[in-house]
């Protein structure tokens, strides 16, 4: 059974790009042309690998590994390195539009052409999103990569002198004959234990799908068929002759081997009571996840913006179980020719508008002073006539010491009242 799956994985291979070519493996950058460490290439030869069998990947994305497995001579694989992956930006789940900062999760192809020896992160190579999965579901993106350097936008990032060993695993096959290999990119190991943590989550169903395929590769240890049809995966499906897959289209009728039917169904069965089980236990509580299509959208407009040079939160929002948006208080722009212009303009904007207020504050100041004066001056004016209008002493009558003092005192009460009530109304 599963020499006959590894056959039908080369002849679907055979459908893809041919091999490297002379001129382009003499291409390889000197940081891709390092040669495996010798301790890798012991291990390889303990398990029955020759350095350029066939090679294949997986990504977990909760763990934060990547696992490399090789062709044995007998067609099954098995592990010969994990790396811890260095960055991946994103929640759990998959990546749904273009700009939503997701690392995608699925199964995906890679061939020469997607190798890229020259990359800006050291060295890179294309996973090849989007796949005929995502581009039936309507999902967006590109670039998206496993690549060195430790910084990621939807990537997954290694260290350089990881890159550079996951890298010469590709190359190495390509030179011995494999003319595309595997990555499958899960959000965590899809165990009964882990699933049951996540029963409850939005993308729990498109999880499922996805455990097929890492059934069937459990199973086997063979990388499986990939088809997709009615907008889904369907994994080590055989087709009648002269009936393609269609993506968008139904399902045709398909058969699988009696063998592989009898130990998926022993193994599924291995599994609902493990499940069973995990769901009454206590677990780990979940990690954050994307919320669909619309948390992406939301990231995926933050991510314009920001792009555009625009001031916007440090850290890209979230949406809440309840459906509310979380937006980080710091804010900030990038380092860029867009981010340096938008940063000038609001700088020109916000001069302006400071000489504006300031223009607007000196003319109310002087309004104000100009009132001011002229409140004194009326003040000033009624009280000369309050005084005018006071009693005269009369001739030959003697005022007492203190009727001096209380007279002035008593005018000059006045006076004070009266300039008060004026410049009162007058906002003096």
């Amino acid at each position: 059974m599963f020499a006959k799956l590894a056959r039908t994985g080369v002849l679907i291979a055979a459908i893809g790009v041919a091999g490297c070519n002379d001129s382009s493996m003499k291409d390889f950058a000197p940081e891709a042309n390092k040669p495996l460490p010798d301790k890798i290439l012991a291990d390889m030869q303990a398990k029955g690998m020759v350095r350029t069998s066939s090679v294949m990947a997986r990504i977990f994305k909760e763990e934060g590994k990547l696992e490399i497995w090789k062709a044995k001579t007998n067609g099954r694989y098995d592990l010969v390195a994990t790396y811890d992956i260095c960055k991946w930006s994103g929640k759990l789940g998959p990546k749904y539009t273009e700009g939503d900062r997701q690392a995608p999760e699925g199964f995906y192809t890679v061939r020469p052409s997607q190798m890229n020896p020259r990359s800006s992160y050291h060295l890179s190579f294309n996973i090849g999103f989007p796949n005929a999965y995502d581009r039936a579901n309507g999902r967006t993106g590109q670039n998206l990569m496993v690549h060195g350097a430790c910084s990621s936008s939807g990537c997954y990032s290694m260290t350089d002198a990881q890159i550079e060993q996951i890298y010469a695993f590709g190359r190495d096959a390509f030179q011995g004959g494999q003319t595309e290999f595997q990555i499958q990119a899960f959000p965590f190991r899809m165990t009964a234990a882990n699933m049951a943590r996540y029963r409850n989550d939005p993308n729990y169903e498109f999880w499922k799908m996805l455990k097929v395929g890492y059934d069937n590769f459990e199973i086997t240890k063979v990388p499986p068929k990939v088809d997709v049809c009615e907008k889904r995966y369907v994994f080590n499906q055989v087709a009648p002759e002269g009936t393609a897959f269609n993506p968008t289209g139904p399902c045709p009728a398909t058969t699988q081997p009696d063998s592989l039917k009898v130990a998926y169904a022993n193994y599924e069965k291995s599994y609902d009571a493990a499940f069973n089980s995990a769901v009454n236990s206590s677990n780990p509580p979940p990690k954050p996840t994307i919320a669909g299509v619309k948390e992406a959208s939301i990231v995926s407009d933050w991510s314009k913006r920001r792009a555009r040079g625009e001031r916007v939160p440090i850290d890209p929002p979230s949406m809440n179980a309840d459906g509310s948006v979380t937006e980080t208080t710091r804010m900030g722009r990038i380092d860029s020719p867009a981010g340096r212009k938008m940063a000038a303009l609001d700088a020109e904007k916000e001069a302006k508008r400071k000489a504006e207020e300031q223009r607007v504050a000196a003319i109310e100041a002087a309004k104000a002073a100009k009132e001011a004066a002229k409140a004194q001056a009326l003040a000033e004016k009624e009280a000369a006539k309050q005084a005018a209008q006071q009693p005269v002493v009369t001739a030959g009558v003697e005022p007492t010491p203190a009727q001096p003092q209380q007279a002035a005192d008593a005018d000059q009460g006045t006076v004070s009242k009266l300039k008060k009530k004026l410049l009162g109304m007058f906002g003096g």
